[in-house]
């Protein structure tokens, strides 16, 4: 590789919300904080996370005058 064009390639440590910490390596120079990784994603644990929308719909649908069906 041609020196002085490139990047400088770090270790960074990567922190969940759920709590999960891992390392990996990044031209980032600071930590990195996600909501989601693969220890707490849906699609790699198999388990369904319900989000709550319920009172999103509700508050969208009294707005609008939208009846349930």
């Amino acid at each position: 590789m041609k020196s002085g064009i490139h990047p400088e390639y770090n270790e960074i440590n990567v922190t969940c919300s759920c709590g999960n910490s891992f390392t990996t390596r990044s031209t980032m120079k600071k930590a990195l904080h996600v909501e989601v990784c693969s220890a707490c994603h849906p699609f790699y644990t198999g388990k369904q996370k319900i989000v709550d929308t319920a009172g999103r719909v509700e508050k969208f649908r009294q707005k609008y005058g939208i009846a349930k069906k």
